[in-house]
């Protein structure tokens, strides 16, 4: 396969050292590329990486302040030439011999991405649990999908489609989940391929549960830019209905109308005037994206 390894890396010392001879083994067994953003690290990872610059197949690229995650695979995925991507962790966590299942499933079901996916593990914390969970009702009250692992760190795009995208992913650790939710607003095939993980090397995550809120956050907006009205519209008619609910009475009771009930039923009017202008909006720039 045409593909290309995309690993963001920070601080990752301790887990380069076993890291990079697996990725240079594979890379020169397999005729893959490999693309490693270093991102902004204070330790030693930057001399580590620079040490196997000598190797054709594969791309350093140092970012001189931490940009985030996200901001560093977007710097990989823009050097991609090849037609497929995979992005993986530089904490030894991935399985590298797991990319030739999510290539197999791609090639198999014909998916624009697939998801490398933990549901069969257990999450080390009840937090990041939590997390996930909140992630994932979030996103199916408002979008039509059953994809479990969302968040992953391990998925295999088609180039073209990712670097499409790009722009509107974050810098945070929310790039995951906001470029999944991309291509399946989008209507692209995105499946799952269950994956194994290993014990972290060194260091510890950088996923929070303040990380959930922020994702969270990105998610909201990425359904307020592709599908407006499922926001503005339950907003607008509980507003009317609840102006109707408080007028009524007053209204069968002859005392007038009520300047509350008024005021919820011109809001919820106004919400649903909002939701429409940013339904058009939307679609317009969803035809730009997908030219």
């Amino acid at each position: 396969m045409d593909l290309t390894i995309v690993i963001p890396c920070y601080n990752e010392e301790k887990a380069l050292h076993d890291f990079l001879p697996a990725l240079v083994k594979i890379c020169s067994e397999k005729k893959w590329k490999a693309v490693i953003v270093n991102d902004g690290s204070s330790d030693e990872s930057k001399q580590i990486l620079d040490s196997f610059q000598a190797e054709p197949f594969l791309n350093v690229i140092h970012h001189k302040i931490n940009r985030g995650y996200g901001g560093a695979i977007k710097t990989g995925i823009i050097h991609v030439q090849t037609e497929y991507l995979i992005t993986i962790d530089a904490d030894g966590q991935h399985y590298i011999e797991d990319i030739e299942k999510l290539i197999s499933t791609i090639i198999a079901k014909d998916a624009d991405l697939v998801i490398g996916s933990r549901k069969h593990l257990k999450d080390t914390s009840w937090l990041r649990s939590l997390g996930k969970k909140m992630i994932r009702g979030m996103a199916k009250i408002f979008m039509n999908f059953d994809l479990y692992d969302i968040n992953s760190g391990m998925k295999l795009y088609r180039t073209s489609l990712a670097k499409r995208f790009i722009p509107l992913c974050p810098n945070s650790m929310a790039f995951s989940e906001i470029m999944t939710f991309l291509f399946v607003f989008n209507k692209h095939l995105v499946v799952e391929e269950s994956i194994r993980i290993k014990q972290r090397v060194s260091g510890k995550s950088t996923v929070t549960f303040s990380t959930a809120f922020q994702t969270l956050y990105e998610i909201l907006n990425i359904i307020i830019l592709f599908n407006p009205i499922k926001i503005f519209l339950p907003i607008s008619l509980a507003f009317i209905l609840s102006g109707l609910f408080w007028g009524i009475p007053f209204v069968l009771a002859g005392r007038g109308v009520s300047i509350g009930s008024l005021l919820a039923i011109v809001s919820g009017i106004i919400f649903f005037m909002m939701g429409l202008i940013a339904e058009q909006l939307s679609k317009i720039r969803g035809n730009i994206i997908n030219d």
